[in-house]
């Protein structure tokens, strides 16, 4: 019989969040060059965000989607939202935990708060990025319920882009079907079941700090710049 610590051993199979982005870099090759926007969901999803962009040389910015945990269960995501208002709700959670509408209300202004709170702090008076007519990856350390990915994916539906991917390393096999119905193509390295946990299948998933999501988001800035310039020299001048 496989020891616990041998289960473990062969459940990780990402070195870490750049390790995860690399592995689906290669996944998306098909769309290097092309007018690209890769958004990572903060904070975990922004380190494999980031290599996704850098890999296919496409821009990287932010979707905040915040989840709403169940009452006297906050770990429970019964929905999510985003920081543009857009909201998820799975109806079989919250019937099943007799959430209460004064409830729902409560956690959803509080939580839509804390996403617009954290847009302003990593953007920076940036301007967001053009979603319409793009293809668009949006990105995630992994997927539980998949409330805060379902939130986004409906809230970037409602600004056309023309192609809206999502794009994990690892989700439940029934999270990452549902998703199928949302976004037109969902690209998961691996879909196991039963599923654990997300942090089960990375040796290093120590959490990701704010700082470090700003740090990203300033390279890639630099890095947008000196290929413009590459491109058209009159831009440094």
């Amino acid at each position: 019989m496989m020891s616990l610590a041998d289960l473990l051993r062969t459940l990780r199979i990402f070195r870490d969040r750049v390790d995860a982005g690399h592995q689906l870099a290669d996944r998306l090759a098909a769309y290097h060059g092309q007018d690209v926007l890769v958004l990572g969901i903060p904070r975990g999803g922004v380190p494999v965000a980031a290599e996704i962009a850098q890999r296919l040389h496409a821009d990287l910015d932010i979707m905040i989607a915040r989840k709403l945990g169940a009452p006297f269960q906050p770990e429970l995501a019964i929905g999510a939202v985003t920081a543009n208002g857009g909201r998820y709700l799975n109806q079989d959670l919250i019937d099943e935990a007799g959430v209460t509408e004064t409830f729902l209300s409560s956690i959803t202004a509080h939580e839509m708060n804390e996403a617009r709170r954290r847009e302003e702090r990593y953007r920076r008076n940036r301007p967001a990025p053009r979603i319409e007519s793009r293809t668009v990856i949006v990105v995630d350390d992994g997927l539980a319920t998949g409330a805060t990915m379902q939130a986004a994916v409906r809230s970037l539906r409602q600004r056309r882009p023309t192609r809206l991917i999502v794009a994990v390393p690892v989700g439940p096999l029934e999270t990452c079907r549902a998703l199928r119905t949302e976004a037109d193509e969902v690209v998961a390295l691996y879909e196991p079941e039963p599923f654990l946990a997300v942090g089960l299948h990375y040796q290093d998933f120590r959490p990701t700090e704010e700082h470090e999501i700003e740090e990203l988001l300033l390279q890639n800035q630099q890095r947008v710049r000196t290929q413009c310039s590459s491109c058209n020299p009159s831009l440094t001048h």
